[in-house]
Parts: structure tokens; C-alpha cells; sequence
């Protein structure tokens, strides 16, 4: 991925890669609007429809980010560092439920959180309980039961602490061999 550095590099000249391709694909657009202007009209909507969906989505991410910034890094360790205890497991837990959108629109919180001093296992617990969904819960419970439902959100629970520790244990175990690695001889060299 070329940046303004690549740019400067090469004495200043030429547009860097992601403007470029915007540009490329801008007019790729324009020519199929130009060609099939049914076709991109109706792509127009797509994507209209689809960034309706997705902008409240990116505001309360960045509104959590904005709190987050704004707590400060002291004050989010208190609550889910390492010394939080049976608080920090509830907040995830229950932060994890009611957390909605694609992970990957909320990779950027977690890493904010993370680089706050959240532990992995929040992070873990945080992720896998988004599969405990509240806007579905109703269809569940009509299509399964509602003893169904309960089982199986406790279990995604259950499980989402289960791996948020066995994450935290596997990360604790790598850091320890990789550090024992690089601070002496292996053995395997003549």
C-alpha cells in the first residue's frame, strides 16, 4: 500500500496507490453510468442503502472510541485490567451482548480498549458473546422455545468465558516461550 512517504520518496511526483485507485474506480463508475446508466443507478442504491445501514454503526463506534479516549487509560484498567476481577468478566459479558455491528467495524474499539490495558480475555469474551443475539432473541424463542433459547444463550456465555480464559492462558504460554526463545541458546545452532 503506497502512502504520502512512497510519494516523497520518489521525488514528490505521482499520486499515491489508495488516491489512485479511488480515482480508478470513480471512473470505472462513471463509464458503467455512461454505458448502463440503469445499471449504476440502481448500484447508487445499493450503496445509498447500504451506508444508511452502516453510518450509525461507524457514529456509535466512534462515539464509544470518543468515550473511551475520555475515560482514560487508568480508569478503563480499573474496570477490565487485571486486577477488575468478577466486575471486568460482567462487564465484558454483558458489553459483548449488547455490542451489535460486524467485527470488523469493531476491531478498532477493541484495539483501542486493548492498548487501554484491557485484558485478552475481555477482548475474547467481548467477541464471542456478540453471538448472543438480543434483536433475534424473540424469533428464537418463537421458532425453539423459550427453554431452548435460555440454554443456549447460557452456554454461548458460559462458553465466551471459557474462551476468554483458554485465550488469555494461550497468549500468557506464547509470550513465555517466545521471550525464553529469544533470550538464550536454543541448541540449534552449531
Amino acid at each position: 500500500m503506497s502512502g504520502p512517504a512512497e510519494c516523497r520518496k520518489a521525488g514528490g511526483k505521482g499520486i499515491p496507490g489508495r488516491y489512485r485507485f479511488l480515482l480508478i474506480m470513480l471512473a470505472a463508475y462513471a463509464l458503467v453510468g455512461l454505458w448502463r446508466p440503469t445499471a449504476a443507478a440502481a448500484a447508487l442504491r445499493g450503496f445509498l442503502a447500504m451506508l444508511v445501514k452502516v453510518v450509525p454503526i461507524l457514529a456509535l463506534v466512534f462515539c464509544f472510541l470518543l468515550g473511551i479516549n475520555l475515560l482514560g487509560p487508568d480508569r478503563i484498567r480499573k474496570y477490565l485490567g487485571r486486577e477488575s476481577g468478577w466486575k471486568g468478566w460482567l462487564l465484558a459479558t454483558v458489553g459483548g451482548v449488547f455490542i451489535s455491528g460486524p467485527p470488523y467495524i469493531l476491531y478498532p474499539l477493541l484495539a483501542e480498549l486493548r492498548q487501554h490495558g484491557v485484558r485478552d480475555a475481555f477482548i475474547g469474551v467481548i467477541l464471542y458473546n456478540r453471538n448472543v443475539k438480543i434483536p433475534f432473541l424473540p424469533v428464537m424463542i418463537y421458532y425453539f422455545g423459550l427453554s431452548y433459547t435460555v440454554v443456549l444463550s447460557g452456554y454461548i456465555i458460559l462458553f465466551a468465558i471459557v474462551n476468554g480464559k483458554l485465550l488469555e492462558l494461550f497468549l500468557r504460554a506464547g509470550q513465555r516461550s517466545a521471550s525464553s526463545s529469544s533470550a538464550g541458546d536454543d541448541g540449534l545452532t552449531a
